[in-house]
């Protein structure tokens, strides 16, 4: 969540840097009341339980002295603030509540430097690698579902039967390319990054520190018997590890990767690029996470951009890296970079990662701090990316590396956790 004091002592900018990402005045003016009101009850709370204590301690120098009766007269007096006090706590607590309900309705503020824009169509492309449009002119190219069912590796109608609409079936060599591409994932950064494998549920908690199930709270699927949630990312238990911890400034930046099934119910998505690979309710990915102190944050995204893409550099596909302007950011993003890999099959540049700076949005209500070495307690500033979304990706392969008698040519990386070089008809 954002710092309420912000509401406070500086509220026409932080009202203005959030309307860059589309968010309502009505809801900061609710905010800074309650922010407001919070204030005045702390310090209604303070001045009370001084004046209780002062009362306290009177009412015993009363007592040594032998003024019994002045003393019996002040300690009624003290049940009575006492009585007070305890309803100024109720009182207060109340309201932390709904300010809190409040903001975690908020999302985070987007860096200054991040472009302006309302959606996708202002988003800024960076940079692009590998991508040659003459490349892909003078040839038919298919899109990866109809690559996979000629093949024999994408069973669409079974995984309709036993799952519904945007399920998938993998087979054979299909089904060693998804896991051969997670695997390539991971052994592209275990030199930089720690292996995590968390539980793929988590409490609810976890999942709203992340601020993920108020984006997510229509998409995210619930357990039935227990308070938990399938996890829409494995950002949620990467970030959910270090709750409520104090971290050595010495031991900073912490980087984390971790290989999971994530769930999604993408909500509003039937019948939008659902075909094949391209949203799926149920997919695969490797997600990096890093914890680093809060001058160091701008640099860590930077070289995290690098770390995702570098999986798509080495498989040889053609991709390119957007930045997103304030209006398309996520909910607790300050600033975003997407990672697309062009899919000729189809003839869209497709989200193969997601890279963000969170800065301190997420371990301030995870309570996620530092130690400065001879100093006090800071928040992290956290950052997350897709170091490989398994299910584009893999139809980028497909597509990118179909060949004219219809078998796909498998990238020389990803060939030895396939077992093959090329996949033919089955």
């Amino acid at each position: 969540m954002i710092d309420f004091r912000l509401l406070l002592d500086d509220f026409d900018q932080t009202a203005r840097r959030l309307a860059r990402k589309g968010v309502d005045r009505g809801i900061l003016d609710e905010a800074r009341r309650l922010a407001a009101l919070r204030r005045d009850q702390v310090r209604s709370v303070d001045a009370a339980r001084q004046e209780l204590n002062a009362g306290s301690a009177r009412v015993g120098q009363l007592m040594k002295e032998g003024a019994r009766s002045d003393a019996e007269t002040l300690r009624a007096e003290m049940a009575a603030l006492r009585d007070r006090v305890a309803d100024l706590e109720e009182g207060l607590k109340l309201t932390e509540t709904d300010l809190d309900e409040v903001l975690s309705r908020i999302p985070n503020l987007p860096s200054d430097d991040v472009p302006d824009g309302a959606g996708e169509q202002d988003n800024v492309v960076v940079s692009t690698h590998g991508y040659d449009p003459a490349a892909y002119e003078g040839r038919e190219w298919s899109p990866h579902w109809e690559i996979g069912e000629r093949l024999g590796i994408f069973d669409a109608a079974r995984a309709a039967k036993l799952s519904g609409a945007m399920f998938a079936v993998l087979r054979g060599e299909g089904a060693r390319a998804l896991r051969g591409l997670a695997l390539f994932a991971l052994d592209m950064n275990r030199g930089s990054y720690e292996e995590i494998i968390p539980p793929h549920a988590v409490r609810t908690e976890v999942i709203t520190r992340t601020g993920h199930l108020t984006k997510f709270d229509t998409q995210a699927y619930k357990l039935r018997d227990d308070e938990l949630w399938l996890i829409p990312t494995g950002e949620v238990p990467l970030m959910g590890l270090h709750q409520g911890e104090i971290l050595a400034e010495a031991d900073l930046p912490r980087r984390y990767m971790a290989y999971t099934v994530c769930w999604r119910r993408e909500a509003g998505a039937a019948g939008r690029d659902t075909r094949g690979m391209q949203r799926l309710h149920e997919f695969h990915k490797v997600e990096l996470v890093k914890l680093c102190r809060p001058e160091d944050g701008e640099a860590e995204l930077q070289s995290l951009v690098e770390d995702c893409a570098r999986p798509l550099e080495a498989l040889g596909l053609p991709y390119r890296v957007v930045q997103l302007c304030a209006g398309d950011l996520t909910f607790s993003a300050a600033k975003v970079y997407d990672i697309e890999v062009y899919a000729p099959g189809v003839g869209r540049w497709l989200e193969a990662s997601s890279v963000s700076l969170v800065t301190d949005f997420q371990s301030r209500r995870g309570q996620i701090r530092f130690r400065r070495e001879g100093g006090g307690t800071e928040l992290v500033h956290a950052l997350n990316g897709s170091g490989l979304a398994t299910p584009r990706v893999w139809a980028a392969v497909l597509e990118n590396g179909l060949q004219p008698d219809g078998s796909v040519r498998l990238p020389s990386v990803l060939a030895p956790y396939v077992g093959t070089e090329t996949i033919t008809p089955r």
